[in-house]
């Protein structure tokens, strides 16, 4: 993997693409393994729409749903900050903490009434110094009540190996245990409740592959989610999706797509009938960003891939499920890379069909 330095457009288009992950507003993917109790369609719920969220400097990167609070919750690229969003764009803070440097992937475990949130270092953070930049790699758990900290698991200890890592998303099993990836290894992580890290896995199989020109090279995983069976099913930015059995990771292996998923791929989620939710970016080609649904064959050793929805070049993708709906976020991530401003950040839904 090589950093290069480049014009700043180049270099937007590469951190708007990466990382973006998928939220969904139901209690069945808040907490893996409930059954879902909303539909997209019911007639009792009113029509989702367009959440204008009145955070400036937020600059979020991901997005996940809280069905307790009935609130979506955001991270800041910005700052060591997460937030909640209530569906009329009221922004609070729940957690500031201090020993984080950029907050990119969040995700609400219900069930344990905690959010845990990946630790990285883009460069562009309020804590961010040249000595950590893709230094930083970490996984912290935080009361979802009163935002105290739980633990932090320190994966850069974990891996040991000097290199630099970007942990771009985290999924959670319903026993508590947490699965994280890293962009720059090929390196999936495990971490108990009481966040005791260790490496499940390291293989080449989950190596990079995709260059992005002018700012990174061999970008790997993208995006991870728990699956019923006891299986982590992970995205990678070429498209490519891979099984890992978490009993035998060893046996880990790409899952055989009817097509490949559109790249780059930002985030994926579980959606209530075990299917997928993947989330293109269309930035480095310009086109349309592509959302996509991936049904499983036996055991997520193969998959058929469709298109359900467009959205226009420059949105970054998330998912969400408040009232049933997947919805997208645009998290303004061009401003803070261009050292201005910005007045909030925007949650759209969009159509999986």
């Amino acid at each position: 993997m090589r950093l290069k330095h480049s014009a700043i457009a180049v270099a937007l288009t590469a951190i708007t693409a990466l990382g973006t992950a998928l939220t969904n507003t139901t209690a069945a993917h808040a907490t893996p393994g409930r059954h879902a109790t909303t539909s997209a369609h019911s007639p009792s719920r009113p029509a989702a729409t367009v959440v204008q969220a009145r955070g400036p400097r937020v600059f979020p990167h991901s997005v996940d749903y809280d069905p307790d609070s009935r609130k979506f919750v955001v991270g800041s690229l910005a700052h060591s900050t997460i937030s909640s969003v209530s569906q009329d764009g009221t922004v609070r803070t729940l957690v500031d903490d201090k020993d984080l440097v950029s907050v990119q992937a969040v995700r609400v475990d219900s069930e344990r009434n905690r959010i845990l949130a990946t630790d990285v270092d883009y460069g562009l953070a309020d804590r961010s110094a040249p000595a950590t930049r893709f230094r930083v790699a970490g996984v912290a758990s935080y009361d979802a009540d009163n935002g105290r900290r739980e633990w932090y698991a320190d994966l850069n200890r974990v891996a040991g190996d000097g290199r630099q890592h970007l942990v771009s998303d985290v999924t959670i099993a319903p026993d508590g245990t947490a699965y994280a990836v890293d962009e720059l290894t090929p390196t999936i992580f495990r971490i108990d409740r009481d966040g005791r890290a260790s490496v499940l896995l390291h293989d080449d199989l989950l190596a990079g592959k995709l260059d992005i020109p002018g700012f990174l090279n061999d970008v790997g995983m993208s995006a991870v989610a728990w699956m019923p069976g006891n299986v982590l099913i992970v995205a990678m930015a070429d498209g490519s999706l891979v099984r890992v059995p978490v009993h035998h990771p060893e046996q880990a292996a790409e899952v055989r797509l009817s097509t490949g998923l559109k790249t780059i791929t930002a985030g994926i989620r579980v959606l209530p009938d075990g299917s997928i939710a993947a989330i293109s970016s269309g930035l480095l080609s310009g086109q349309a960003a592509v959302v996509q649904r991936v049904r499983p064959g036996h055991h997520w050793k193969s998959a058929t891939v469709t298109v359900t929805d467009t959205r226009r070049p420059g949105q970054q993708r998330r998912h969400g499920r408040p009232r049933g709906t997947t919805y997208a976020l645009s998290g303004g991530l061009a401003a803070l890379l261009a050292g201005r401003p910005n007045d909030g950040f925007t949650l759209r839904p969009v159509n999986v069909r």
